[in-house]
């Protein structure tokens, strides 16, 4: 689904667990690795589209999951030209996200990339929070930013909260 101005509306996610590291996932036959995220369909609200990729690339499900914020507005990022592409008849110059962070709340044994028909990922990782700013490819690395900016204070203050928690416990 592209907007008007040829964007990809997307729906990237970050996933946290509870010491705050987030999980980093390696792209099926390429050297790339990235956050989850996928495009949206026709008809779905964002967090529909947030499952729907969660449960298609990682295997989790609703309830294996806690929303701890989301970015305010879309962030943008251009294609290079090379990747410029046709997409049901338009063009497709970019993608257009907005930016989901959860925490598991489930075992990471629960976490399955060979779930759907075309697994995207075939490994993964816990790395810290910055980390995958300086591993993104280039042309993402601006919308990492802003949305790991964006997201770290929610993610801060919900990590200690939770470690806060196994401490009184």
């Amino acid at each position: 689904m592209l907007d008007a101005d040829g964007y990809r509306l997307n729906i990237g996610i970050v996933i946290a667990n509870g010491k705050g590291d987030v999980l980093w996932a390696k792209r099926v036959r390429q050297g790339g690795w990235q956050f989850p995220q996928g495009g949206m369909q026709e008809g779905e609200t964002q967090q529909q589209a947030m499952y729907r990729e969660l449960e298609e690339e990682t295997g989790l499900k609703p309830e294996q999951v806690e929303v701890w914020g989301m970015t305010r507005d879309w962030l943008r990022y251009r294609l290079p030209k090379k990747m410029v592409r046709p997409t049901q008849g338009q063009v497709c110059i970019g993608q257009k996200q907005k930016w989901y962070l959860l925490r598991l709340v489930s075992d990471d044994s629960e976490i399955q990339l060979d779930g759907s028909d075309a697994p995207e990922f075939d490994r993964w990782q816990w790395v810290s929070y910055w980390y995958p700013l300086n591993q993104i490819i280039d042309f993402k690395r601006d919308v990492y930013q802003r949305m790991l900016k964006e997201l770290s204070s929610i993610h801060a203050q919900k990590v200690t909260q939770y470690v806060r928690s196994l401490a009184t416990k």
